[in-house]
């Protein structure tokens, strides 16, 4: 994860030098990790920015993600003496970048393995609870997903819309993928393709739980096979998207005033 993080930010940074020069300074931070959000802030501001525009590498809006990063990002601006004005993006998960990124890397994907195969889409799961109380995530995951299918020129039953990773005993969002996978091999689907849309990039859940666990489950059911997208990673489309969104949120900021 941090190896395709560190490549994408060298990435973005260089396809926003064209535009911005020496003006802007691209910077990598995590929320539970290093290089830290605070950290982060602290090499900017030994850079004296002034301005600060703040991507969550979350593409659909969850307060557990998104909300994290504002908050680590809130909390440690309180220790500035002269707070940069600030911009944060909320989320980018129906972006024409994005998805057609999503698509290519689909695309690609099934042409390696030689064939298409039913796309399972499967979002990192949060607790029902939290879309009852407002939280956006279940209706723009489901817009992503209604989005790339589309893209892609899928008909209904060769895509499935999931949620992975469940814990404890509270419900979370719903269908499940383990149930999905067990519903798709009672109908006589032998061979899957899951993406994972909600992953910028690719972590140690997506490689183990699902090209590991789920393709093991899904085997034992009768599936014949079950592959893994890989997530857009640094791959040079999912750099220019990003940019797309940063040179759009920066507007108003000019060039000789960009942070």
């Amino acid at each position: 994860m941090a190896v395709y993080s560190r490549r994408l930010t060298a990435k973005l940074a260089a396809a926003l030098q064209a535009g911005f020069g020496d003006s802007l300074r691209v910077e990598l931070a995590m929320t539970y990790g290093n290089p830290s959000i605070a950290g982060a802030l602290r090499s900017l501001a030994g850079q004296n920015v002034d301005r600060l525009l703040v991507l969550p590498l979350y593409p659909q809006y969850c307060s557990s993600t998104t909300g994290s990063v504002f908050d680590r990002t809130s909390s440690a601006l309180q220790r500035w003496r002269w707070l940069p004005e600030t911009r944060f993006v909320n989320d980018y998960y129906q972006d024409a970048g994005y998805i057609e990124a999503l698509a290519a890397r689909i695309l690609e994907h099934w042409a390696a393995v030689g064939e298409r195969s039913h796309l399972l889409v499967s979002y990192h799961g949060i607790p029902a609870s939290y879309v009852a109380a407002g939280d956006p995530y279940q209706a723009q995951a489901e817009a992503t997903t209604r989005l790339l299918t589309s893209r892609l020129g899928l008909a209904p039953d060769m895509w499935t819309h999931c949620y992975q990773s469940r814990f404890g005993r509270v419900e979370w969002l719903q269908p499940y993928t383990e149930d999905a996978l067990r519903s798709l091999a009672k109908r006589g689907v032998r061979k899957l393709s899951v993406v994972s849309p909600s992953f910028a990039v690719d972590c140690l859940e997506t490689l183990e739980e699902i090209a590991i666990d789920y393709r093991d489950k899904f085997l034992a059911q009768g599936g014949e096979r079950l592959t893994l997208v890989p997530a857009l990673n640094d791959d040079d489309r999912h750099a220019a998207a990003l940019a797309a969104i940063v040179r759009n949120q920066l507007q108003g900021w000019t060039r000789g005033d960009a942070p």
